[in-house]
């Protein structure tokens, strides 16, 4: 059965869900053998029957179940899929006993105190990790008195947390992707875990950050091998969902061969038009691009596909279960964190990005809690051809006279000469310029910048900003304080290209291949390579996980060790686990093909 405002999706754009971005679709017809440019919905193709549709075959479920546990991420929109999931059930001729999680949270008063320790200040843009567990934000002992009732032939526990009654029954969990909860929160149709305030957006999103999302995904990695069932709430009139022994056996097999996540795209205040011009299937009815999130694991889910039907997990589930596989020798150093993230920044026809520095490791591990800190570098897709990088200091900076000259501005709106103290560069297709921590940067306009970093990815001090408002009107935050704490003022003048551009250095060759070495900054603790091939190259993986993307070329080819074929666009992000032990790349275009690698050290 369908929900009754699935007949009016528009209605549930504009009121539950704020973006310009279309939902993935919940089924789609199966794939072009020769892809046909980039995907924005790529999946991981299973069996046949390991997927299902609709509420109707969940019910069926439950029935044969009688007693069933249903917990979730936040976000999922819990009145609609009991009233759902009830209605079938009494269409099958059933009537169930519900009880509701959310009714033995603490009061929103309790919880904001409980969390407020793990936000920092009010107007902060930032928090720190938070140390509680879910359970704490529930008043247990009244949620563990909840029990079946015997004279009912049905018995649904559900809401975020639901697991926490410890019922002796299967669970069902729904996951929802983080873009989708973004979405919803910004439509003010859910609030943050545990509170009944709509606030501004990246008040929420602190929240979420920091407390909502670490609670959640401890919760979530603790229910791991427990869960029966994974549904997909990411849809308003249907749902999908799969047996946890077909989820699991899925990500066996994807941790040992090829990973690919679900990429989104945002507008931004500094956006372009590159993505919007190059990307088949985005809706183009939007100011600009200014993002892609390719690869940042704490954000992107990951699809399966079977029988046409999509479902959408987080990239969580892989690390929870298979980060040996995924990691190898480095898994014990980064354990269920990935790594390594990519996205696009595209200022093609947009602005410059605002000038500003990451926290060194010291910093981010004090003040938030994070274990890797944001050490960035640039490779440059495509640019125009008066496009700049700004990069490091020039040779006479005085830290005060900037620090001051930037106050100014913030304070009473005054334009800054910015290379009167930041050098710019000129920016050339395939330049790869390198951003340990405490470098002063940005990417001016006209670039399609692959952003290759270390995998935080909000940790973004701005110093100065082009005095420009946000796409809703409203002041950027700007983080002075923070940027002077963290700031390396030895990074000036001729020492920055000698030391902050990486110099290409050919490593091995063949008869119609070659690998160039790009070295990173002795503070990244990632390297990063670029295959050239007219044909085939073939590459092992030497116990460790390897990023890539065609960064020239119209597509390539890969198979793994075991057998894995896929095909992949230009500009698409691809992983290739330590599992997989070797690959081979073949070159699909008329020339030579370019793919860039960044590996762990």
């Amino acid at each position: 059965m369908n929900l009754n405002f699935a007949d009016n999706k528009r209605a549930y754009a504009t009121t539950l869900r704020k973006t310009s971005q279309h939902l993935m679709p919940a089924q789609i017809a199966p794939a072009p053998i020769v892809p046909d440019g980039y995907n924005i919905h790529p999946v991981f193709t299973l069996a046949a029957n390991k997927i299902f549709n609709g509420y109707d075959a969940l019910a069926t479920w439950i029935i044969a179940q009688q007693q069933v546990i249903i917990d979730g991420y936040i976000g999922v929109f819990w009145d609609q899929v009991q009233a759902a999931i009830n209605n079938c059930l009494i269409e099958q001729g059933h009537s169930a006993n519900w009880i509701s999680a959310a009714d033995f949270m603490k009061s929103p008063a309790e919880i904001d105190s409980l969390v407020q320790p793990f936000l920092g200040a009010d107007d902060a843009v930032w928090g720190t990790k938070c140390t509680l567990r879910l359970a704490d934000l529930y008043d247990k002992p009244s949620l563990e008195m909840q029990v079946p009732d015997p004279e009912r032939s049905i018995n649904i526990i559900i809401g975020t947390g639901a697991a926490l009654a410890n019922w002796d029954a299967p669970i069902i969990y729904i996951d929802l992707p983080k873009n989708e909860l973004q979405f919803r929160m910004r439509a003010a149709a859910v609030c943050n875990l545990g509170s009944d305030k709509f606030l501004e957006p990246y008040l929420m999103y602190k929240r979420f950050y920091f407390v909502d999302w670490v609670l959640l995904n401890k919760h979530k990695k603790a229910l791991l091998r427990k869960i029966n069932v994974v549904a997909d709430g990411q849809w308003p009139d249907t749902i999908n969902w799969m047996h946890q022994g077909d989820l699991a056996a899925g990500l066996n097999q994807m941790s040992k061969s090829v990973i690919r996540a679900r990429p989104w795209f945002e507008p931004g205040a500094w956006g372009g038009q590159w993505l919007k011009n190059h990307i088949n299937g985005l809706n183009t009815d939007v100011v600009n691009y200014a993002w892609s999130f390719e690869l940042i694991s704490p954000e992107n889910g990951l699809v399966f596909e079977s029988d046409g039907n999509l479902l959408e997990v987080s990239f969580d589930f892989l690390m929870f279960h298979n980060q040996h596989e995924v990691l190898g020798q480095h898994a014990e150093k980064f354990g269920e964190e990935f790594p390594i993230r990519f996205d696009f920044l595209d200022t093609f026809q947009g602005g410059n990005l605002s000038i500003q520095c990451h926290p060194d490791v010291e910093y981010i591990q004090e003040n938030f809690a994070e274990n890797i800190t944001q050490d960035e570098t640039y490779y440059i897709l495509d640019c125009q051809d008066k496009a700049k990088v700004y990069l490091g200091f020039q040779d006479d900076i005085d830290p005060d006279a900037f620090r001051k000259t930037l106050e100014d501005s913030q304070q009473n709106g005054v334009e800054v000469n910015i290379e009167k103290y930041v050098q710019a560069f000129k920016a050339h297709k395939h330049d790869f310029f390198l951003i340990p921590n405490k470098t002063v940067h940005s990417a001016g306009s006209g670039n399609l910048v692959l952003e290759i970093s270390a995998t935080p990815y909000i940790f973004t001090f701005k110093m100065y900003d082009w005095l420009r408002l946000d796409l809703d009107g409203k002041p950027r935050p700007i983080n002075i304080e923070h940027a002077f704490h963290n700031l390396d003022f030895s990074r000036k003048g001729k020492q920055v290209p000698r030391e902050l551009f990486a110099k290409p250095i050919t490593v091995a060759k063949g008869a119609d291949w070659e690998i160039v070495h790009l070295p990173t900054h002795k503070e990244h603790f990632y390297d990063v390579q670029r295959f050239e091939f007219d044909s085939i190259i073939s590459v092992a993986t030497a116990d460790t996980c390897h990023v890539l993307m065609l960064v020239e070329g119209a597509s390539i080819r890969i198979e793994t060790a075991d057998g894995t074929i896929c095909q992949f666009a230009y500009a698409e992000t691809f992983i290739v686990p330590a599992a997989a032990q070797s690959y081979q790349l073949t070159n699909l275009g008329t020339g030579r093909a370019k793919v860039i690698q960044a590996f762990l050290k």
